[in-house]
């Protein structure tokens, strides 16, 4: 489920994880009508939102990993964000030094911590926080300025994988659903646990230097074949 609340985007799944089916990517003309549906739009829009336009980092992605769970996550959580910075061409992270401004920050809690730090995040201490993760994302036509992951580690691995993976990469941009993606993270019913070609795709997509924050999907809908053309490559590197 995604969705605009209180100037900023929510980003909530209930899933149940498991092993990645094998993926095969569709043809140009699904692919587009995939980018499009994720990164044109958001599940739930408030009176007073746009999501319409393009929306990501228009500078580094500098991130800190604030882990409150029994079990130390901050290492699995470092390794996939070096893999999306080698995987997804355009895209700069680097973790902040102590001291250093973040505008990605990924909390890392026990259930029993979910909905406690959900709140702190939203600044709304009797919301419900959905679903077992969630990203709060703020934007602009300038882009997004900051987002906020919320994982839970102690049910399992398989879900922490999953939800690490979803949450993250929803948090750079792509903050809609599509029940019709194959094999993606950005389908609630899939079981992926792994940052697959058809992600692959759309982030390096996502992330083009002729793709820019606000941009409308009309003006940029004539660059997209050309922007797959060169993401299918990038993606198989």
């Amino acid at each position: 489920m995604a969705g605009r609340l209180g100037g900023a985007v929510l980003v909530a799944v209930i899933l149940s994880a498991g092993p990645a089916a094998a993926q095969r990517l569709p043809p140009d003309a699904a692919l587009i009508d995939g980018f499009e549906r994720v990164v044109f739009g958001a599940e739930i829009t408030g009176s007073f939102s746009d999501s319409s336009y393009l929306k990501r980092f228009a500078g580094p992605v500098r991130y800190r990993i604030d882990n409150t769970a029994a079990t130390d996550r901050r290492a699995a959580v470092r390794a996939f964000m070096r893999q999306i910075r080698r995987q997804i061409g355009g895209l700069e992270t680097l973790e902040a030094r102590p001291g250093e401004d973040a505008n990605f920050v990924v909390h890392v809690v026990d259930r029993r911590d979910y909905q406690r730090v959900g709140r702190e995040v939203y600044r709304s201490p009797f919301m419900r926080v959905p679903g077992n993760c969630v990203v709060r994302a703020s934007y602009g036509r300038a882009g997004i300025t900051r987002s906020d992951a919320i994982i839970v580690s102690n049910e399992g691995d398989a879900l922490f994988r999953r939800c690490l993976i979803e949450e993250v990469l929803q948090g750079l941009g792509p903050l809609n659903d599509n029940a019709d993606a194959p094999d993606s993270v950005f389908n609630d019913t899939s079981k992926l646990t792994n940052f697959g070609p058809y992600d692959r795709v759309l982030m390096n997509m996502l992330y083009d230097p002729r793709l820019k924050p606000g941009m409308s999907q009309a003006e940029a809908a004539p660059l997209l074949p050309a922007v797959l053309r060169d993401a299918r490559r990038r993606a198989r590197g």
